[in-house]
């Protein structure tokens, strides 16, 4: 009988040979520089990003305050909602028009109005009346506001009542969301799936497409043909955004006539901020694929860029929930200003005037990225 075989027929396992192989796995493993950095490294960033940025804690949400009554009393009831932490007052007005810009603007999640007579009717013994608008285009931000106002502006009452003796009624608070009046998920949800999306699909076809082709030896076919380098890399990246294009296309359709999603600002805006996108995307793609010898190192320098990404471009956390150092990297995020475009666009009626600041951003990312991935590209030749 062989050597090779036990006693039940099979062959049998050599200790010996399987601490030899470990010991060559493990130095195989440990002397690439790059594979030392994904295992040690990564996890720490990752658990850092995750950690700080994942978040869904409603606090300090950005509210505007119009206070027509200008009493002490009106003045405790926004104390109230400071005081709770949940709340921080960003502006202060006296027209209810301000409100409204401050949450089309974004530059409020919610607005509280007091009318003219609060605390006159308080002494009266009647209910006054606050409101309270949310910015529903974050459905979870808007639900979890609304109800830690309802919370405050209860106790609050119970307090001005047990002050009076109980001859005092409460405060009646009316809450309303705009933009997303039901406060469904999905209309929240879908149009930022369409960045991420259109992202990913850049990177899996400019890096790993790159690098396929310098795995396989067909790159080094074109380096001696009478292509430029210049050339190469337009041949690389035309089709890659057409392709995107074509995409983004498709899913918009989806998200309008599948998920009766509405898109209620302007088309051709959305349309160059996704074509902006696209070019920063493929200049990220491009860049990976000089730093990547093989398709498995690509696909893994995509992932370590592709999920932080995500959590810090507001897709599934709201932005101003995160910590301010991670607030200040998300501009960085080309992710992060495409999904504010795509979401004032279908949710807030927004033109380019209106998301000029996001745009200019991107195109900003898209020149400075494509010139140095460029760049990065032609040395790597």
């Amino acid at each position: 009988m062989s050597g090779r075989a036990g006693g039940g027929g099979g062959p049998r396992l050599n200790p010996l040979r399987v601490r030899r192989m470990d010991a060559k796995e493990i130095r195989q493993l440990f002397r690439d520089p790059k594979t030392k950095r994904i295992i040690f490294a990564a996890p720490i960033i990752q658990l850092l990003a995750f950690g700080y940025a994942v978040n869904t804690d409603v606090r300090n949400v950005a509210t505007a305050v119009v206070d027509h009554d200008r009493t002490a009393e009106s003045r405790a009831l926004v104390d109230a909602f400071t005081a709770s932490g949940y709340f921080r007052v960003v502006e202060r007005s006296d027209r209810p028009a301000d409100l409204a810009e401050a949450l089309d603007r974004g530059r409020a999640v919610v607005a509280l109005e007091i009318p003219a007579g609060y605390a006159a009717d308080l002494k009266a013994r009647r209910s006054p009346a606050v409101q309270l608008l949310a910015d529903g285009t974050n459905s979870n931000t808007a639900t979890v506001a609304q109800g830690y106002a309802g919370e405050i502006v209860q106790a609050y009452g119970a307090r001005l009542a047990a002050a009076a003796g109980g001859r005092r009624s409460g405060v009646e608070l009316r809450t309303r969301a705009w933009f997303n009046p039901s406060l469904e998920s999905r209309v929240y949800n879908v149009p930022a799936v369409i960045g991420v999306i259109v992202l990913m699909m850049c990177l899996m076809l400019t890096a790993l497409g790159i690098v396929r082709e310098r795995e396989v030896g067909t790159l080094e076919q074109l380096l001696v043909s009478p292509l430029s380098p210049a050339e190469l890399i337009l041949g690389k990246t035309i089709p890659v955004a057409g392709i995107a294009v074509l995409q983004i296309t498709l899913v918009t359709t989806v998200a309008l006539l599948w998920f009766g999603i509405p898109i209620t600002g302007s088309v051709p805006t959305l349309f160059v901020a996704a074509v902006l996108f696209i070019l920063a995307g493929l200049s990220v793609g491009l860049w990976i694929s000089t730093i990547s010898a093989t398709q498995q190192e690509a696909f893994l320098s995509m992932y370590l860029f592709i999920l932080p990404a995500i959590i810090l471009s507001g897709f599934l956390y709201p932005v101003h929930t995160m910590p301010d150092g991670f607030r200040y990297l998300t501009w960085l995020n080309p992710l992060r200003h495409f999904l504010d475009v795509v979401r004032a666009v279908f949710l807030k009626s927004a033109g380019f005037a209106d998301v000029w600041v996001s745009i200019a951003i991107l195109l900003a990312m898209a020149v400075a990225g494509l010139s140095f991935a460029t760049r990065r590209f032609r040395a790597a030749l």
